[in-house]
């Protein structure tokens, strides 16, 4: 598995008809669940280390979800190691206050066009 999202139900359905598989999350409990699953192979219910097949490259996340993961997100995109996480806005779209990619970098370069 390469690809992985955790996120809306909507957008799980999306992703997979274009062959990528995900879980839907309607809380911050569900989404760490279901990060753990993915990052470190662990199945929370059961305590069982999944073999390394089922773990992916690259974890696609909604910034609901980003949020409601806080510090072991931000723990785990510092540990160096993969799945490399890419965050997207969920299905009502951008969250108030969150910066596109495009805004930090005319931010980091202090030009705007």
């Amino acid at each position: 598995m390469d690809y992985f999202f955790i996120g809306d139900p909507e957008l799980v359905t999306a992703f997979r008809f274009v062959g990528i598989g995900g879980k839907a999350v309607a809380d911050a409990a569900e989404a760490k669940a279901a990060f753990l699953r993915i990052t470190r192979g662990l199945d929370e219910t059961t305590g069982v280390v999944l073999p390394g097949e089922a773990r992916c490259r690259v974890l696609i996340i909604t910034e609901e979800t980003a949020d409601w993961l806080g510090d072991l997100l931000i723990d785990w995109q510092l540990s160096d190691r993969y799945p490399l996480i890419v965050e997207i806005p969920g299905i009502l779209g951008r969250l108030p206050g969150r910066k596109t990619l495009v805004d930090s970098i005319r931010e980091a370069i202090g030009i705007h066009v």
